[in-house]
């Protein structure tokens, strides 16, 4: 098998001016209106914006953003071809490509609603075949009145953080009030998270990761991880707490804990969950309950105790830990794909009922990540599960938790009730 491309990740915080020294290229046909939004973005986080490639065919380059907000009638499709034909044997290894469409749903013309959607084919596409390169692309629909949001949008899927995100879109709109504009680097400072199942594993990157943006963070585990939960929260300079989500009475425990550390949390994270696998007709029901109450009636339960108790700030993020297996099911695992599949329609319904109080709400669905848990499998396994994406080998903890992370922070205010993977361009679902 070949080697794959080894991945540019960051190791620290977010930076003021993290695109500093590089150069972007900004394609920007007739019609969109987007562009002035983008090229500012990328300016303020230290590009150099170019309009055209450099002279020189040897020289490659390393981001390349295209407003296609102009594109309405097939006929435009033409500017994806003229705009990346020259150039795409020009994108640099670990290079960033985004693609900035008319919102789907916008002005109620199916045609345009079509052509729309059809940009986003055309990223994924394109992701696979610069895939190897470990170039990752991505696609924004942003809405005429939301151009103002993107700034967070450029920072996050033009850099190092989204090195395991791509073939994705997101929504980008004005439903969520923003909030005024704060700094660049330590984006979380002052804020109060919590991460459930924050012990070990992707929950443990996560609070690591928050932890180096400024946010205070309540690290929560069962007692079972108690060992690792200090050790974690030693680690990072998190609150560490012992609760079982599913025991009687645990929301109300939470809460009242909270109260006990300041009254309220800007930033919920939902991560703790459970597989117990086997195929329908070998499921034991104690099996089956575990996963549904652990995976999802715990979470609604907390949420419900939650904000009924005013517990989570306005402004606040919530973001829930679905799975790949949740969008395309996954062979023996009936009982934990209901639970992430659920995730993925609770977000969506919660998201418009939290947006009043300036709440973002959304879910990520990580691929095959490294994890302590993927190293039991058999290797066979796990090597044609680390290789079934765009970029041909498995992803980190903290590419998940890079993905909360932006999602966490005032620069996500556009994004609400969305579902994004965190796969590499997984083959397998949609």
């Amino acid at each position: 098998m070949p080697e794959p491309v080894v991945l540019a990740r960051a190791a620290g915080g977010y930076e003021a001016r993290p695109f500093e020294g590089q150069g972007a290229l900004l394609c920007a046909p007739a019609g969109g209106y987007a562009a002035p939004a983008l090229r500012a973005a990328l300016a303020d986080a230290g590009a150099t914006v170019l309009a055209d490639m450099p002279g020189d065919a040897r020289q490659q380059i390393g981001i390349v953003v295209m407003d296609a907000t102009g594109c309405r009638a097939p006929g435009d499709y033409r500017a994806l071809y003229d705009a990346f034909h020259p150039i795409v044997r020009r994108i640099a290894r670990n290079g960033r490509v985004l693609l900035c469409a008319p919102l789907v749903e916008a002005g109620g013309d199916p045609v345009q609603a079509a052509v729309a959607r059809g940009i986003e084919g055309f990223a994924r596409s394109l992701g696979k075949e610069l895939g190897r390169k470990g170039v990752c692309v991505n696609t924004a629909y942003v809405a005429a009145d939301a151009v103002d949001r993107l700034a967070g949008v450029v920072r996050f899927f033009c850099g190092k953080q989204a090195t395991y995100v791509s073939g994705q879109a997101v929504r980008v709109t004005a439903r969520v009030a923003a909030p005024q504009s704060g700094a660049a680097a330590q984006v979380l400072a002052g804020k109060m998270a919590l991460v459930t199942g924050g012990a070990r594993g992707i929950g443990k990157a996560i609070v690591e990761r928050l932890s180096q943006e400024g946010a205070r963070v309540i690290c929560l585990d069962v007692a079972g991880a108690a060992d690792e939960l200090r050790a974690t929260c030693a680690q990072f300079g998190a609150v560490p707490l012992t609760l079982d989500i599913t025991a009687s009475g645990a929301p109300e425990q939470l809460a009242d804990f909270l109260r006990s550390q300041g009254g309220g949390l800007d930033i919920l994270v939902h991560n703790a969950g459970v597989t117990r696998d086997r195929t329908l007709s070998n499921m034991r029901p104690q099996d089956w309950d575990l996963v549904v109450n652990i995976n999802f009636a715990a979470i609604a339960a907390i949420d419900s105790t939650l904000l009924a108790a005013g517990l989570l700030r306005d402004q606040g993020r919530i973001v829930y830990l679905s799975s790949i297996s949740g969008v395309a099911g996954n062979f023996g695992q009936t009982n934990y794909a209901a639970t992430k599949a659920a995730l993925i329609g609770y977000a969506a319904a919660q998201a418009p009922l939290l947006a009043p109080r300036g709440i973002c709400v959304n879910a990520i669905a990580p691929g095959f990540i490294e994890t302590a848990m993927t190293a039991k499998l058999p290797f066979f396994t796990r090597e044609v599960g680390s290789r079934l994406n765009a970029l041909m080998q498995a992803g980190q903890p903290r590419d998940a938790a890079e993905l909360v992370a932006f999602l966490s922070t005032p620069g996500a205010s556009g994004i609400s009730g969305e579902t994004v993977r965190v796969c590499g361009q997984g083959m397998m679902g949609a």
